[in-house]
């Protein structure tokens, strides 16, 4: 029984390393048969480049025979080229004589110079008849001085009485002859200019309304000047 199963045994391990040794061959006949395929490929490609080869080396030596054969040829051209130049006959050589022009000189007319004329003399210039203007120099007027400003008769009214007269500005006003209502009621754009100029303030006259005061105070409405200026105549109409 136990040397059936030794027999057994074997014949199993027998049949493995078989077949691991018939695939590792296996394996290898694949390899060597594909070396062998690219080797019959590689052979069969140097075969056409050597039937290439032999062609062009063919064509070249059908190149070569050819020049040669030119080549041979090529000398004894020239000779029978010069064989025939010296056969033609030659070329008469034309002979011409040019013709002996003959040339007249031209007679050149002498032209005769215009006599000139003698210039006119210019005239001497006419004297002027205009006088000399007199050199002295001329006396200039001395200015005139101007007017003081005239006093209105009568009796003088209470400038102080219009906001923005005060002890200054009325003695100013009365230097410049203004000592009425009236006369500042009739005052211009001028006179008030030259007012301000004097008094050195601008703006002030209209600004204080002195022309609307002193009108109401001239005309004697007393009620309607007390009504719209009613700081007049205190204190704070400096």
């Amino acid at each position: 029984m136990s040397t059936f199963f030794y027999m057994l045994l074997a014949f199993i391990v027998g049949v493995l390393v078989g077949w691991f040794l018939w695939g590792r061959l296996r394996g290898e006949l694949d390899s060597l048969r594909g070396d062998l395929d690219r080797t019959k490929s590689e052979r069969d490609r140097l075969r056409a480049d050597t039937n290439r080869l032999s062609g062009e080396l063919d064509a070249c030596s059908r190149a070569r025979a050819d020049l040669e054969g030119r080549l041979r040829e090529a000398p004894s051209t020239p000779a029978k080229t010069g064989a025939n130049k010296a056969a033609a006959p030659a070329p008469a050589a034309l002979m011409s004589t040019p013709a002996a022009a003959k040339s007249a000189p031209a007679k050149s007319a002498a032209a005769k110079p215009a006599a000139a004329k003698p210039a006119a003399q210019p005239k001497p210039a006419a004297k002027s008849a205009t006088p000399r203007a007199s050199t002295a120099p001329k006396k200039t007027p001395a200015p005139k001085k101007a007017a003081a400003p005239k006093v209105p008769a009568g009796k003088a009214d209470n400038l102080r009485r219009l906001i923005g007269i005060g002890p200054v500005n009325e003695k100013l006003l009365k230097g410049q002859g203004v000592t009425t209502y009236a006369q500042i009621a009739a005052w211009t754009e001028a006179d008030v200019k030259r007012i301000e100029d004097v008094l050195n303030f601008d703006g002030r006259i209209a600004r204080e309304k002195w022309i609307e005061q002193a009108k109401l105070l001239a005309s004697g409405n007393e009620a309607e000047f007390a009504r719209q200026f009613p700081t007049a105549g205190t204190s704070s109409n400096t």
